[in-house]
């Protein structure tokens, strides 16, 4: 959710940017677009199956969202030039260490678990089993870099209520910043790069 709030966010600064400087949106120009989508295959097979569940271990299935966010952090440094991507890069790079150290999944705690599950449920899963699609329940004390985990909610009246991470926040940051900047038109580049020659002569 944070992440689609960031888009949605970032979108609209950028459109609106680029109408106050009266120039079109230009969606920013990045590369190796494939590692995305090579990237979104394997978390759709672990979350968005219901049969998955059944067909792979757990720790296939922690393989798939480690190799996920490997092929993720890959295409973020392919294109660390474009502003935002040094702070995505962050972000991948804190969720895939606390997910490594925690068998592959990212840890969540019992209090926080319990905003998001009923009692009930909750009861039914032992701690050190997987929660969810790509969590595991776990104690504080027994969660390696705790702090990473997904331990942040919103706030209780909130309508949607879903666990993030530290990790999850730099994410969003950095796609709010990549689409909020737009690249500027081939006649603004045109323009500095005239400038910068005309000061370096």
């Amino acid at each position: 959710m944070i992440l689609l709030l960031a888009i949605a966010a970032g979108l609209l600064a950028g459109v609106g940017w680029a109408h106050w400087h009266k120039q079109p949106y230009q969606a920013p120009d990045l590369h190796h677009l494939w590692l995305v989508s090579a990237a979104f295959l394997p978390q759709f097979v672990v979350i968005y199956l219901p049969i998955a569940r059944k067909l792979f271990p757990d720790w296939l299935a922690a393989g798939f969202l480690l190799a996920s966010h490997i092929m993720l952090l890959v295409f973020v440094w392919l294109n660390r030039h474009r502003l935002g991507m040094s702070i995505l890069l962050c972000g991948l790079a804190l969720n895939l260490t606390v997910m490594t150290v925690n068998n592959g999944f990212m840890p969540i705690s019992p209090q926080t678990a319990s905003r998001l599950v009923s009692e009930d449920i909750l009861r039914d899963v032992s701690t050190g089993s997987r929660f969810g699609v790509k969590d595991i329940l776990l104690h504080p004390q027994d969660t390696r870099f705790e702090w990473l985990a997904d331990r942040f909610l919103p706030p209780a009246g909130f309508p949607y209520q879903v666990a993030f991470s530290l990790g999850d926040v730099f994410i969003a940051l950095g796609v709010f910043w990549l689409l909020a900047r737009p690249a500027p038109s081939a006649q603004i580049t045109k323009r500095l790069a005239n400038i910068n020659r005309g000061v370096s002569v």
